[in-house]
């Protein structure tokens, strides 16, 4: 009923850039918190960037000035624009939904913890 769908991730040189978009469908009412956590290979899943529906934003510190998260709630959709990327940037992103209200079946529902289904970003030295 309310799926992530997540595009954006590829192969990038050092440096470059990506930008992950992660776009919320179904009958959705609102939609709380988005953020992006990411995963690299025998570690675990980190947070990268959080921002809330108010536009209130948080990022891991070693993505600060380099991340950039943002959100378009029209679209339900979130975004995160990556710059000067590093090889360690290297990991599987996923996009998170803490909560969506959406309507089904006549009723107004709420649900929670919503995850997409990954997108890897590989940064070459």
């Amino acid at each position: 009923q309310v799926q992530l769908v997540e595009s954006g991730g590829g192969l990038v040189q050092a440096g470059g850039s990506l930008r992950l978009s992660c776009a919320a469908s179904g009958n959705i009412v609102s939609i709380s918190t988005m953020g992006w956590y990411r995963q690299a290979p025998g570690e675990q899943r980190e947070l990268v960037a959080l921002i809330t529906s108010y536009g209130n934003t948080n990022y891991a510190d070693s993505v600060k000035g380099r991340f950039t998260i943002s959100r378009d709630n029209a679209k339900n959709t979130v975004y995160m624009q990556m710059s000067s990327l590093k090889p360690e940037d290297t990991a599987v992103y996923y996009c998170n939904v803490d909560r969506i209200t959406y309507y089904s079946g006549g009723l107004y529902r709420r649900g929670t913890d919503y995850w997409g289904q990954g997108t890897q970003v590989t940064v070459s030295s």
